[in-house]
């Protein structure tokens, strides 16, 4: 069965910039999708949702103003562009797909899908 695929992962220095991608299967095209990340040793965190528009958008509180989420419906793709990025941000990012189309399942954890994950290093 067709998994999510994401990619874009790397190390960075911080202050600089990195764009995750997630192709997703067609069949979650209508559901809300988002990322969450896990630091080595720590619990893992919300960092964005958006629902299956792309018009409603929620970020974790530690990445607000500097990460963004989007989605291209048409290839099934879920974009999340990070800027300024700190070296507490790195992190294993995954990829997942909500239960329902709103941007709040994937928020809540409440999950159909998760990806293997893609890693994220930022030196200081």
């Amino acid at each position: 069965q067709e998994q999510l695929a994401e990619s874009g992962g790397g190390l960075v220095e911080a202050g600089e910039s990195l764009t995750l991608s997630c192709r997703a299967p067609r069949r979650f095209k209508d559901y809300a999708m988002g990322w969450w990340r896990q630091a080595e040793g720590k619990e893992r965190e919300f960092v964005a949702a958006l629902d299956w528009t792309g018009d409603d958008r929620t970020y974790g509180n530690s990445v607000k103003g500097r990460f963004t989420i989007s989605r291209d419906n048409f290839n099934n793709v879920v974009y999340l562009q990070m800027t300024y990025l700190k070296s507490e941000d790195t992190a294993v990012y995954f990829c997942v797909v909500g239960d329902t189309a709103s941007a709040s399942s994937v928020l809540r954890g409440s999950s159909v899908s998760w990806g293997q994950g893609t890693r994220v290093f930022v030196s200081a």
